[in-house]
């Protein structure tokens, strides 16, 4: 089988980001370099900062990105979008005009003979109420219309400086960090559900900005993927191993 791509959290139009076009341009020629030799490529969430899609309008920007993704689809390479927490609100422009597969939730999947269960990661065994709540927020969808009825002038400034506002504090007050095998969340839930799905070789996460790789059991890895702001990072599985990558230009070859 073709190799198979993982990657997420790449957080494009961040304000928050200095460096936002050089970023989004080494991820173009990240994806560009594998486009010959890819089977699939899995998006993990926030791949965007802030993305909301009105009925008539979508966010400007990305133009470089969404192009080479369009251009991936059209040679055959399949695009799955997992939505993330800043990038709920994509809804089928991804999908009509990039020829995106969309999904809204964790998935689990059968690649050659491995099991994979994929997701973002949010909402997944963290028990903050605060975080708990907003997550109900944004996914319910009276909140959902009521925000469409906002002017994109306003909604887009108001997601951007949100999303900003949301980077800075946690940078300032914890960098991520990986809190230990006994504390991490995405841990804690992969190896509850590995109780009763034991079949499962992968569990593979984006959203917390770490890159980990970790033995759950004799048959099972947890992989959470890093990002594309700083680390460039990334999994690969060419039907029977899976390993992670540093996106280096010049010198790694995906």
């Amino acid at each position: 089988m073709k190799p198979v791509y993982f990657i997420s959290d790449a957080h494009l139009g961040s304000r928050a980001i200095k460096h936002g076009r050089t970023q989004e341009r080494r991820l173009v020629r990240f994806l560009d370099s594998i486009k010959e030799k890819a089977g699939a490529v899995y998006l993990l969430g926030d791949m965007f900062d802030f993305w909301y899609e009105y009925k008539f309008v979508v966010p400007k920007g990305f133009t470089r990105f969404l192009g080479k993704l369009s251009e991936l689809t059209d040679l055959g390479v399949e695009v799955h979008f997992f939505t993330g927490n800043h990038d709920i609100w994509a809804y089928d422009y991804l999908e009509k005009e990039c020829g995106l597969i969309m999904h809204r939730q964790a998935q689990t999947i059968e690649l050659g003979d491995k099991v994979f269960f994929l997701a973002h990661g949010d909402g997944l065994g963290d028990p903050d109420p605060k975080f708990k709540f907003l997550r109900w927020l944004f996914h319910n969808r009276v909140a959902q219309v009521l925000f469409s009825a906002v002017h994109p002038r306003w909604g887009m400034d108001i997601g951007l400086s949100w999303a900003k506002h949301s980077r800075l504090m946690h940078e300032a007050s914890e960098p991520p960090r990986y809190f230990g095998e006994d504390k991490e969340h995405l841990v804690l839930y992969a190896k509850d559900y590995l109780h009763g799905h034991p079949d499962v070789n992968y569990f593979i996460f984006g959203h917390r900005h770490i890159e980990l790789e970790l033995m759950l059991s004799r048959t099972s890895r947890l992989i959470i993927l890093g990002d594309w702001i700083t680390q460039f990072t990334y999994a690969v599985f060419d039907g029977q191993q899976l390993w992670m990558e540093n996106y280096v230009e010049g010198e790694t070859e995906p």
